[in-house]
């Protein structure tokens, strides 16, 4: 038996008091009160409520070692980013390599593998997936149902997955960007029952009325915890924090314990910030993971304050897996499963011949409008630039190419411009492009947006950028969108890679991060796939020029 001692935070009767804690074979034996103990602070590990492990781009192992030092103790992880690259046999390579680690992940049957029927992925999980999937001990959940316009619809085989999580019993995560009214209420009746999508408070309250659990985000490129945050106040039993995609620089800063300070920070009340950061998750899917009561797994953080909630410890099953700097186990790597399949491209496979359908002036345009801190986009009709009959990048108006690569197979690219990037030389590109991961690259010229490319096809994944005579690539080798490297060596080479891409031009906080949803079909309004230029809005292709 094991002994710890300090100020024992109790969230279910919302106290502290000095105290002891016993464990016995990875269990709270005894929580004990003292008259005195150290002056650090014990309670339930935190908990992210929504987060895709690949966007890490970190393996499962390797992301445990970060997390650990945030006081991470459990994930509730979609890992529909390696299943659209390698379907269900992603999903168990996520659970196997998690498995190797004390960190507690709990993994979905993905439900929208691809996410529509307009782009190409890797992989496709049908119903009859979700049915394997969804028996299997090690799925605790249906993760988010992204194609709401199938379940408002009641498309066949959307229905059929939802009905099959009813029959297991097993919870399903929602994603319903701006979904309101009777459309909002059709959605969650279907039975799905979390949100991480709301942008505004009333978009969130709204749900929360009609039977949701809200999940307030704070990842690396979607940020609403300032408009969600007043949440708590009012539906403190309604609320979890999650990061949903996080990039390893940002991972190395802090995890969900960072938000947390953040709003305790901001004057919330600090026990409703905890539960919703430690208990919430745990209870709304049983997860089994210790909540700091006689008989649980004994899953706790030993933190030096409760404004800060800078960790000191953090205990899993009743071993100390982080203690002051070190953590306490290696990760381990057996496998690398990639599909990746196409040659170099070369500029020449990028240009934009204008349709010819207006002689004179310039043909107006269809153009994504990217939003710093947001998956949404605006859509915008702007007069482009022509030149030799082609239509190209509009420096001065910050009006970029932006090209979408399919590597699954050689394939036509599909070619579109986008805003707000602000790169005044050189191009970016990236094999993170949820959620089918195909590579997609914004730049000023055909000739830097191909060698960006050409850089992530000779890695067979990875992230890149050109110019100023230099050429930078981080390897993602597994899947084509994690790394094998450790997380502060993955960390730091991104950081870099994010530096030079701001070095190019770019204003916005984590141009990568943007970067990878402009491909990302479900979240409105403007967005492109490997197959063409699509509007979120009407659900269809829609054509370059306006």
């Amino acid at each position: 038996m094991s002994f710890i001692k300090g100020q024992i935070v109790d969230l279910h009767q919302g106290n502290i008091y000095p105290g002891q804690i016993e464990i016995k074979d990875g269990k709270i034996h005894q929580i004990k009160a003292l008259d005195s103990a150290p002056d650090h602070f014990i309670l339930p590990g935190f908990v992210d409520a929504h987060i895709h492990i690949e966007s890490s781009m970190l393996v499962p192992s390797e992301f445990a070692k970060i997390a650990v030092k945030h006081g991470t103790i459990a994930t509730v992880s979609d890992p529909h980013e390696i299943a659209n690259v390698l379907g269900e046999a992603g999903v168990h390579f996520m659970i196997q390599n998690g498995k190797t680690v004390p960190l507690k992940f709990f993994f979905g049957a993905p439900s929208c593998v691809p996410a529509t029927s307009f782009e190409t992925a890797g992989a496709v999980i049908d119903s009859e997936g979700i049915d394997r999937l969804l028996q299997e001990p090690d799925i605790l959940y249906l993760a988010e149902m992204m194609n709401f316009p199938g379940v408002l619809f009641k498309d066949e085989e959307v229905m059929a997955k939802i009905a099959l999580a009813h029959k297991y019993g097993k919870p399903i995560d929602g994603h319903a960007p701006r979904l309101r009214g009777e459309q909002a209420k059709t959605y969650i009746e279907a039975g799905i029952l979390t949100d991480h999508e709301c942008v505004s408070y009333e978009e969130a309250k709204e749900k929360i009325e009609l039977g949701m659990k809200i999940i307030i985000r704070e990842g690396s490129a979607a940020k609403n915890y300032e408009a969600l945050i007043p949440l708590i106040k009012e539906y403190p039993d309604k609320i979890m924090f999650c990061s949903d995609d996080k990039h390893p620089d940002d991972l190395l800063v802090g995890h969900i314990n960072q938000l947390a300070a953040r709003a305790i920070k901001d004057g919330y009340d600090s026990m409703k910030v905890l539960k919703a950061a430690c208990v919430h998750p745990v209870e709304h899917y049983g997860l089994p993971v210790g909540l700091l009561r006689e008989g649980d797994a004994a899953d706790f953080v030993v933190v030096e304050d409760l404004q800060s909630l800078a960790v000191k410890q953090t205990y899993i099953n009743g071993n100390c897996v982080y203690d002051q700097g070190a953590v306490q186990f290696e990760a381990r790597l057996a496998e690398r499963p990639n599909r990746f399949d196409i040659s170099a491209i070369e500029p020449s496979r990028l240009s934009v011949p204008r349709s010819g359908k207006k002689e004179t002036g310039p043909p107006l345009i269809n153009v994504i409008e990217a939003l710093d801190g947001e998956l949404i986009t605006r859509q915008k009709q702007l007069p482009a630039k022509v030149e030799n009959g082609n239509i190209v990048s509009n420096i001065e108006q910050d009006v970029l190419k932006f090209v979408v690569v399919n590597r699954y197979q050689e394939a036509p690219i599909a070619k579109a411009f986008i805003q707000n990037f602000g790169l005044k030389s050189g191009a970016i590109a990236s094999c993170v492009g949820h959620d089918s991961h195909n590579i997609l690259a914004v730049g000023v010229d055909d000739e830097a947006i191909a060698k960006a490319v050409n850089l992530i096809i000779a890695q067979k994944g990875g992230i890149s950028a050109v110019g100023k005579g230099q050429e930078k690539v981080l390897a993602l080798p597994v899947a084509g969108i994690m790394s094998e490297l450790d997380g502060e060596t993955v960390g730091t080479a991104y950081a870099e890679l994010d530096a030079f891409a701001k070095e190019l031009g770019s204003q916005l906080g984590a141009p990568f991060m943007t970067l990878s949803f402009m491909a990302l079909l479900v979240i409105p309004a403007l967005k492109l796939s490997d197959k063409g230029l699509f509007d979120g809005e009407k659900f269809a292709f829609t054509p370059l020029e306006a």
